[in-house]
């Protein structure tokens, strides 16, 4: 039977959050899913963790693979998954019980629509929730969106237009998920679901000491959409 959505988790070194990304998944109410966990060449026990989940659950599929990075290791992800709808869920996030059902009912009845997204809500290491993410304050345009990420968690994307604009693009260090919306922007439409349906892990481990390079690489996808944009 074809799966009508397909969520991919890729995974480096988190084992002590993994477990608990995996699980919101598997408890969506919307259960005609596959989950296709990625591991990025980690050297902690995230494969163990993962492979465990995989034993219990027909819906999960175990990719071990050696470490490239985030962008290869989402779009390689996607790649090996058969959904109509594609989406992915960060290894220290969680995704609320109906997010799923709530963005594909949105993407069944709005033919137009490519990628809906929902608001999301911080929460630190513990998992203590700390109010709305700023970006979901932003409305959405195209033009604005050269401005503004607010397209931010959770996204759930139909797979043609993926298709469509080249997907991922490897090759970007930084700013991946900022271009491709970039790219998305420019030939489907898009829907906010004005929900925290996604709550966004903040901690140590995923703040990164290099304050240049994302900015480099967010003005490298702006400047391509302004090309493209003519």
């Amino acid at each position: 039977m074809k799966i009508s959505v397909s969520i991919v988790i890729t995974v480096y070194n988190r084992e002590n959050y993994l477990a608990a990304a995996i699980k919101s998944v598997l408890a969506q109410t919307w259960s005609d899913l596959e989950l296709l966990i990625w591991d990025d060449g980690s050297t902690d026990r995230s494969v163990e963790i993962a492979s465990e989940y995989a034993q219990q659950d027909q819906r999960i599929r175990v990719i071990a693979a050696k470490h490239t990075g985030i962008a290869p290791a989402i779009h390689g992800a996607v790649a090996a998954t058969t959904g109509d709808y594609i989406g992915w869920v960060d290894s220290d996030d969680i995704l609320a019980p109906t997010a799923l059902e709530q963005t594909i009912s949105i993407l069944n009845n709005h033919p137009l629509v490519g990628l809906v997204y929902t608001d999301y809500q911080l929460m630190d290491e513990q998992g203590n929730l700390h109010g709305i993410g700023q970006r979901c304050q932003i409305p959405y345009s195209k033009e604005r969106l050269l401005v503004d990420f607010m397209i931010f968690h959770f996204r759930l994307i139909r797979r043609t237009v993926y298709e469509q604009v080249g997907g991922i693009d490897p090759n970007f260090t930084y700013a991946e998920e900022y271009d491709l919306c970039l790219k998305l922007s420019e030939v489907t439409d898009f829907y906010h679901i004005p929900q925290p349906l996604y709550y966004y892990r903040r901690h140590s481990g995923n703040l990164t000491n290099e304050q240049f390079e994302p900015i480099r690489w967010s003005q490298k996808a702006i400047n391509n959409a302004l090309k493209r944009r003519g």
